[in-house]
């Protein structure tokens, strides 16, 4: 069994090009490795990522390891979940998010995209 995932791994390097330069609404999750509800919430993520790709791109910054993406986002709190379109965010959320909110704010953004 191999590892493979639908979403990408930001970092303060690739930031733009992977999220702010998509030409598909970006969830983007915000996490750490120390993070319970990160860690908690992290199956969900990466379900969305598998059912919207190709709609949505599903980006996770490790904030630990990319601090100048956090610092620029306000990312204080964490599991942070900002959702950008056109490279703008246009919605944020705190905290472990349950599967049908994420999919509910996935169909208002691809909707909106489509």
């Amino acid at each position: 069994m191999t590892d493979t995932y639908s979403y990408v791994n930001a970092t303060d390097q690739n930031f733009e090009s992977e999220v702010l330069k998509s030409n598909i609404p970006v969830l983007v999750d915000s996490w750490a490795a120390w993070c319970g509800p990160c860690r908690a919430i992290a199956p969900a993520i990466e379900q969305l990522a598998d059912e919207y790709k190709g709609k949505l791109k599903v980006a996770k910054v490790d904030v630990v390891d990319n601090p100048q993406t956090a610092m620029r986002y306000g990312v204080n709190s964490i599991p942070n979940l900002l959702w950008f379109e056109n490279g703008e965010v246009v919605d944020q959320a705190v905290g472990a998010l349950p599967i049908a909110a994420l999919r509910a704010k996935a169909d208002q953004l691809t909707a909106a995209a489509a």
